[in-house]
Parts: C-alpha cells; structure tokens; sequence
C-alpha cells in the first residue's frame, strides 16, 4: 500500500504539473505557433540530460506531423553539430532553470548565425528566456517525489507543452489524416488510416458491365477480374447494380436460362457502397456487418469508381 501511494502522489504531482500550464496559455504561445508555421527550413529541438530526452521525443511527433524536425544534443552542438543548423532552421531550447551551462552556450551561437529561438523553461528571467524570440513558462511548483529532486514534473510539463504546440501547429498548417497516414506507412496506425482509394481496384482493374449486356458477357467480366462480382453501370455510367457469384447461383435456382437473359435481369440492384475518401477501417465494418465480400466505390454524382474487396482489407492486416 505504501508504494501504491507513492505512485498516485506521483502521479497527482505530475498531473497537476499539466493543468497549471492551461492558464498560461496566451499570445505567447500564439506567437510560438505562427513562428514555427513560418518556419522554411528544419525545426530542430535541443535540451540537456532528461530534458534533452523530451525534446527528442518532441522532435520526433512534429516530424511524424508534417514539420521537418531533428534533435540537437547541446554539448555535440558546441563541438561541430551546430553545422547542421542553417539560416530558415528555428529552434526549440528546453531547459528547466534556462541556465544550464551548454544551452547557454548554444544561444551564443544561435545568436551569431541570427537563428531564432523558442524557449521552454520554468524561468522567464533565465538566459535561455531572456536571449529567446518567444520563452514559455513550464514551471513547476515541485517535482514528484519526496526528495523533490528528480526531474519528473517538469519534464511532463514540457512534454506536454511540446505536444500542445504540435497539435496546435499541424492544425495550423491544415494537416490532414491523409497526410498522417503518408507518414506513417508502417505499423498498426498506418493500415487503421488507409482510405478506400489507396486499395480499391479501380479503372481497368474494376469489373463493369452495361445493363443491357447479355449474362454470357457479364460473367465473362467475372471471370476476368477475378473479384467474383462485376458493377452494372447505367449508360450515364452511374451505378444501377452489382452481379454476384451469389446472384447467379440464384438466378440458375429459380429455373432462368442466362444465355437468353440480360445483366439487367440478374443483378441485385441498390447494393452496399463507400466512398473513395472513406478509411479502410470503416469499409471493414460495413463488410463483417453485412457479410458481404465486396463494396462498390461510388463518387458524389453515384459514378461507380471501383470495387473494394474483402481480400484487398485482409493484405492490410487490419483484422
């Protein structure tokens, strides 16, 4: 029980650490997003021992969102890596007391190649604040822990600072899910933000016949595409209906000769459809809920598009 409260102190410290920034929140962090919205050349992040640590992570969630971002270790920069700071580059400087012997060091050259910088530290009357274009206040009444040593507080704090402004930044900056997923090819939040559009079989791929085709022709385009469904499209090519490896096993019950019917006469019209823009994710549901193998992409104007398979979601690995 006696660890168990130390966690929650911990955790309570921690937590109120972030709440006592919300009021803090004002034209200084305004002019902190639109500096790093304006910003043409890199975004790059510095911070010593844990707070170099944070910034990494900071560095790493505003590249993964659209603005191109590296980590600078301070000591490496006053020994050759500030090279790779060039006239465009803005930098974030995290430092908890702002004196901190190598960020200090690092302003002075920040200051001689003209590099603007932003500041997140819990004193404004630091060096690091004093020598910043905008400084944000992420001070803590005290850090979690009975000794009130450990940084702990103070790095959420500027953790979660650094996520405000990523958050804030890529709305400015309009980023899209679309544009996530590009980053983001690999692992499970890259298949969960797939759009129909990147998977469907689409132009020649898709399988459409007219409604006025004979059966023969349609299950021709069956056997073509190799989707076990084709689209009957209208002579406006909107969509009037689909033909299933179903709806012929059906058609030959109910006694029909298919040599002598037309697609027309043999499709289930009004079938299930999504739209190019929808996610992946969302046509699966709409799949396992109506326990069918195949959607039909349709534009706003009911232009059929392409066709979303089941088998096209089970490469995803979404299940």
């Amino acid at each position: 029980m006696v660890t168990r409260e130390i966690g929650r102190q911990v955790l309570e410290s921690e937590a109120e650490a972030i709440r006592n920034l919300i009021p803090r929140l004002g034209a200084s962090f305004d002019a902190a997003v639109a500096a790093l919205a304006s910003c043409r050349g890199r975004v790059v992040v510095s911070g010593m021992g844990k707070s170099g640590l944070i910034g990494a992570k900071i560095a790493a969630t505003l590249a993964s969102t659209g603005t191109p971002s590296n980590f600078l270790h301070p000591a490496e920069a006053i020994h050759g890596d500030i090279g790779m700071v060039t006239q465009g580059d803005i930098v974030i400087g995290i430092s908890a007391s702002g004196e901190t012997e190598e960020m200090c060091r690092l302003v002075e050259l920040l200051k001689r190649l003209g590099i603007p910088l932003i500041s997140l530290t819990g004193n404004l009357a630091s060096t690091l604040a004093r020598h910043s274009l905008v400084s944000l206040d992420v001070g803590v009444l005290r850090e979690a822990g009975p000794m009130g040593l450990v940084p702990t507080s103070s790095t959420t704090a500027a953790l979660a600072m650094g996520d405000a402004l990523a958050v804030a930044l890529l709305e400015t900056k309009g980023f899209t899910s679309r544009d996530f997923a590009a980053f983001h090819p690999g692992g499970r939040i890259g298949r969960e933000i797939l759009m129909v559009e990147d998977l469907m079989h689409a132009a020649e791929n898709c399988p459409r016949v007219a409604t006025s085709v004979s059966m023969i022709e349609a299950i021709r385009e069956i056997s073509l595409k190799k989707l076990g469904m084709t689209c009957v499209e209208n002579a406006d090519g909107t969509l009037a209906g689909i033909i299933t490896d179903g709806d012929l096993r059906r058609c030959l019950e109910r006694g029909m000769n298919l040599s002598s019917c037309r697609a027309a006469d043999c499709m289930t019209a009004h079938p299930m459809t999504v739209s190019a823009s929808e996610t992946a994710a969302r046509a699966l549901n709409l799949l396992e809920s109506r326990k069918i193998t195949s959607l039909v992409v349709l534009s706003a104007e009911r232009r059929i598009e392409g066709v979303l398979h089941l088998h096209d979601l089970w490469r995803t690995q979404l299940f």
